[in-house]
């Protein structure tokens, strides 16, 4: 009885048809005693590699598979589903091979055969054949779809030839689920069977884990189909059986068929895929250059980065400091080529280069990677990790191989011109963008439920309001936190339904998307790795995850993109224009007086990182004065850490005696007033007293913040063992080391908080020295929201900028600037008279802004082109000048009142 291996299973990943989870699923086939379990959902691979793990720990087989769509005809012709109907059909990997086969047409047939489902054709699986078990599938299998119509001789022809592609490994399958239809083809499926010489195999169609789960299915259904339970006319399964069976309850369906229940574990037997992880597949740089190799050529473009970021500085000039800076970037790069990471920086250089010469908007750097020396002088980063004491060990830790992890800010309205660039360089088959599945959180199950169970839509809304917004928030959490909910819960059966139901399907996969930054980039075709299908912007998706690609080896880039960097450089343009010259910011003094006056007033509306209230009120009583005060600010300010701003606040202005936990730690912390802000600072402490490279301090900073008893004592001996030897006593050591473990979970990455520190004191400057660019660029970036509209204009107001109203003559698409033009009196002319104020003032204006065409509510693109077209011809006189020239077809009534 044990002998059986189910062998046709969906998931979850079976988006909104399967109902069983990869974690429950996995752990009742274990349960049950199973040796070995499949995975095969509709058309796709997206659970593969949490279910080969998930197996592997619970000791079962793993065996990864898939339902293929197949048509007989070709992938690539566009027909009715009548002319060209799609068959299933079970495909198992027994190997690598077979995997990687699997992978290419899972992948063929999203991005060469979809219409309507994901196609593969005869020329596909001939092609991508080996290495695969073949068994015919359910009554959507295309020997079955035969078979019912009374077509035996066809059904034969389409066995016959699965029979000479896959040899012994194909086989007929027998399903029984008390379906008519199913009593019908099993007969005559074994009467085939033995013409033909082909085994059979007994499968169960599992789609969820038990008899009662029927139903959350059914409900899937419903959401997906957009249907209700009450519908008639709905996609509905007529049975309940579709569920994980016993190995008894199996053998009780084909008592006389004893071969083809034992062919379940003959094909597990053949199945032997074992996948790999933890290994790196890096991509690469190309083209190099003849005579260089990768790190030669690295190496060849930072020397000369060097000279450009250095060349005209003091520090250059001292000999003592030229030779720190090159022995620095020396062993930088004997690190990064030793790790085997050349290619990956010269790839990201790549980019970031071509991103320079057609002026997009890159961040100053992100994360750890602003500690890198090798980074800042390929300008891949724009923050001098010399002059802000940024630390290499934080980013690469020769002692701990990681993957480098640069994450890149571009701006938000040209990311997809960077990405376009690296497909068009590396080929669409080495370039795809990250998948990520939308779940269905606690609010988002009870309204999908809802319309699914047809409960009236007033009464759903008031249940899905009274759970609770909190991030994490869960139903089972919110029946506990809310009594109101509760009562409702108690009170009302359909009510309780609704939520009991919501719980099933919380959190399972709803629908496949874009990852809002990810892109691999590999050296072999992706789809020796990784599944694909399609994406946006004509770019792939992989169909595993991010953490599952990182699982497999693949390297992952973040393009991110950032409003920010589209407001500082609409604002630069801006500038240019009225004035002829823009702030260059590598000469900008980060010691500027105006910028710290204005942020010591709490003035920060639009500034990066800096808008919030209680932000404003920390500047206020803080005072910043120099960029370390920003840089701390960022890293004090969040959960935990804010405790301390008061103390650093008292530190900064001499109103506390700052203490240190040894008078030897003073040149680390003098800049954070005696307390540990940044995870560097540990690092630092670490190799100060205790004499650890930088690389085991790093070491000592991950363990340290897991809290875990007995790493902290085992890092603790070392600790104080290493100061001792360096000259300290043990009690010495100790304080200090109960201080690293107090500050271990509050610790920020410098990197992080001072290349974000650039783009506050960017803004910041800009806000202060150019407010009316500034503040037309904010109010043009946050065009879609009417409130954050309104609260920048209210902004300009306090400002003393005049905002002017739309006019039809006078705006452009966008909010516009006009700087120097006088009385705010002057500034308004006709607009005042017609009481059209702007800001009711009559001091001398900062300049003005005029209101956006593409800021009104309910006016489109294609009205204002009209607008503007006409508008070119010659300034419209009157409204009914304005009704006769424009397309009243897109500017229509609805328009024109707005």
């Amino acid at each position: 009885m044990d002998s059986f291996v189910h062998l046709h299973v969906h998931s979850e990943y079976s988006l909104l048809d399967g109902a069983a989870r990869l974690e429950d699923l996995v752990a009742k086939a274990a349960a049950s005693g199973m040796k070995a379990l499949a995975l095969t959902d509709h058309g796709v691979m997206y659970g593969a590699v949490p279910f080969y793990k998930l197996c592997k720990k619970h000791g079962i087989k793993p065996i990864i598979g898939c339902e293929v769509y197949f048509t007989a005809g070709s992938r690539k012709e566009r027909g009715s589903r009548q002319d060209q109907p799609i068959h299933h059909l079970i495909l198992l990997a027994k190997n690598e091979t077979g995997y990687r086969n699997l992978m290419k047409l899972c992948s063929i047939g999203h991005l060469e055969g979809f219409h309507y489902k994901p196609r593969i054709d005869w020329d596909a699986l001939q092609r991508h054949r080996e290495g695969l078990v073949c068994l015919s599938a359910c009554l959507g299998g295309e020997v079955p779809f035969h078979l019912l119509r009374g077509h035996y001789e066809e059904a034969k022809k389409a066995a016959l030839r699965y029979q000479a592609a896959f040899g012994e490994d194909f086989y007929l399958e027998l399903q029984d689920h008390g379906i008519p239809e199913q009593k019908k083809v099993n007969p005559l499926l074994v009467q085939l069977a033995g013409e033909i010489g082909a085994e059979l195999v007994v499968t169960n169609d599992a789609h969820y884990l038990s008899k009662e789960d029927a139903e959350v299915q059914d409900v899937l259904i419903c959401v997906g189909t957009g249907k209700t339970v009450d519908d008639e006319d709905r996609l509905k399964m007529h049975t309940n059986q579709l569920y994980l069976k016993t190995a008894e309850e199996m053998a009780q369906l084909f008592p006389h068929l004893p071969e083809a229940y034992a062919n379940t574990a003959k094909i597990a037997d053949c199945c032997e895929l074992e996948l790999e992880f933890d290994r790196h597949i890096l991509p690469a740089y190309r083209p190099i250059p003849e005579g260089h190799t990768a790190g030669s050529y690295l190496a060849e473009l930072c020397q000369q980065g060097l000279v450009d970021r250095y060349g005209e500085l003091d520090v250059w000039r001292n000999p003592a400091e030229r030779e720190k800076l090159e022995q620095r970037l020396r062993y930088e790069l004997e690190i990064i080529a030793s790790m085997g990471f050349s290619d990956y920086f010269l790839i990201v250089w790549d980019f970031i280069a071509f991103a320079h010469r057609n002026g997009i908007a890159t961040g100053p750097g992100r994360g750890s990677s602003a500690g890198s020396l090798v980074a800042y002088v390929l300008r891949i980063t724009d923050v001098d990790p010399i002059k802000y004491n940024l630390l290499f060990e934080r980013f690469l830790n020769p002692e701990r191989v990681t993957m480098p992890d640069i994450d890149i800010d571009f701006s938000d309205e040209r990311r997809d011109e960077v990405i376009a660039y690296v497909v068009d360089k590396y080929g669409a088959e080495h370039v795809a963008q990250i998948i990520t599945f939308g779940t269905m959180a606690a609010r988002a199950a009870v309204r999908d439920v809802g319309r699914a169970l047809n409960v009236p839509f007033g009464e759903v809304d008031k249940v899905a309001k009274l759970i609770p917004g909190h991030l994490g928030m869960t139903i089972e959490r919110a029946l506990k936190e809310s009594p109101d909910l509760k009562a409702m819960y108690d009170g009302s059966e359909r009510v309780k339904r609704l939520l009991d139901m919501a719980m099933k399907v919380e959190g399972m996969p709803r629908h496949a998307s874009t990852h809002a930054a990810g892109v691999v980039i590999s050296r072999d075709p992706l789809t020796d790795a990784v599944p694909l299908q399609e994406g946006s912007e004509h770019t792939a998706l992989t169909q595993y995850s991010m953490e599952n690609l990182e699982a497999i080896g693949l390297l992952k880039m973040d393009f991110l993109g950032l409003r920010t960097l589209s407001i500082i450089e609409r604002c630069m343009n801006w500038i240019k224009e009225q004035s002829g010259d823009a702030p260059d910011f590598r000469l900008v003094p980060d010691n500027d007086p105006t910028t710290y006056e204005m942020l010591g007033r709490g003035e920060t509306t639009g500034v990066f990182q800096l808008e919030s209230t209680g932000m404003r009120r920390v500047l206020k009583e803080m005072k910043p004065s120099v960029f370390e005060d920003i840089i701390s600010l960022l890293a004090l300010y969040r959960p935990g850490p804010m405790e301390f701003i008061p103390k650093y606040i008292a530190g900064k202005h001499g109103q506390i005696s700052v203490e240190y936990p040894h008078p030897d730690l003073e040149p680390i912390l003098k800049d954070t007033y005696g307390i540990i802000v940044y995870q560097e600072q540990i690092m630092q402490i670490a190799s100060r007293m205790a004499g650890f490279s930088l690389g085991e301090a790093d070491l000592l900073r991950r363990a340290v913040s897991k809290k875990k008893r007995e790493v902290l004592d085992e890092q603790r001996g070392h600790f104080v063992s290493g100061s001792v030897q360096q000259g300290y006593t043990e009690d010495e050591a100790n304080v200090v080391y109960d201080m690293i473990v107090r500050f271990a979970d509050y610790g920020f990455a410098r990197a992080h908080a001072a290349a974000y520190g650039v783009l506050a004191f960017q803004t910041a400057y800009l806000k202060a020295h150019y407010p009316v660019q500034f503040m037309a660029s904010m109010l043009t970036a946050v065009t879609g929201s009417h409130r954050k509209v309104a609260e920048y204009i209210v902004e300009c107001r306090r400002m003393g900028i005049v905002v002017l109203p739309p006019d039809v003559n006078e705006s452009n698409v966008l909010f516009t600037p006009q700087v120097g033009v006088g009385s705010a009196e002057a500034v308004l002319s006709s607009d005042a008279k017609d009481g059209h104020t702007g800001s009711g003032q009559e001091a001398p204006a900062l300049g003005v802004i005029r209101f956006g065409l593409a800021a009104i509510k309910n006016v489109g693109t294609q009205a204002i082109e009209s607008i503007l077209r006409e508008r070119k011809e010659r300034p419209f006189d009157s409204l009914l000048d304005f009704c006769r020239r424009v397309d009243l077809r897109t500017c229509n009534k609805r328009v024109i009142e707005c």
